[in-house]
């Protein structure tokens, strides 16, 4: 068995393993780095396919900038949600 196919199929095992992972995952930190690092994962399967402008184009758009944005979102959720139970918690104490 050539090692190329053995890295191709474990790359391919690898990306479901990621896929799955980030959409079944029940924390939003896990389920964010888990699609970034499936960005990266994919980026490399372009490579391994020769289009390398496509792999670039997943690296810079697909896992940096929208995990990115994704984790800035999760940042502002936490926030919130962190500002809303500090309200709540004054609101019975004063009770």
């Amino acid at each position: 068995m050539p090692i190329n196919l053995l890295f191709d199929g474990l790359l391919v095992v690898l990306i479901l393993v990621l896929a799955s992972g980030a959409l079944f995952s029940t924390n939003i930190f896990n389920g964010i780095v888990l699609f970034i690092s499936l960005g990266l994962a994919v980026s490399i399967a372009w490579v391994r396919l020769y289009a390398i402008d496509v792999a670039i184009a997943e690296v810079t758009i697909g896992a940096g900038l929208t995990g990115a944005l994704l984790l800035g979102a999760w940042k502002r959720l936490e926030i919130k949600k962190s500002l809303h139970s500090s309200i709540s918690n004054k609101e019975t104490k004063n009770d």
